[in-house]
């Protein structure tokens, strides 16, 4: 099943298939566009990522934006 980064909205949380630096592999975006804006969920750099560059190093959806962990 590929994923459907079409749909990406202001609130996900995506798994990138490097890690930052700072050892996160988890972002949240904050922006969507032409480019994508992350934020770091491991210690909050910000980056933007051209579309067609977000696609390729997108893994997964971690959190789908309005979704509440209820654990």
């Amino acid at each position: 099943m590929t994923q459907q980064w079409f749909d990406l909205k202001v609130g996900d949380v995506v798994r990138l298939r490097k890690p930052h630096p700072c050892g996160s592999t988890d972002w949240e975006v904050v922006r969507v566009g032409a480019d994508i804006g992350l934020v770091c969920l491991g210690c909050g750099r910000r980056i933007l990522l051209p579309r067609d560059k977000f696609r390729r190093r997108a893994k997964a959806y971690v959190q789908r934006a309005g979704e509440r962990d209820v654990s």
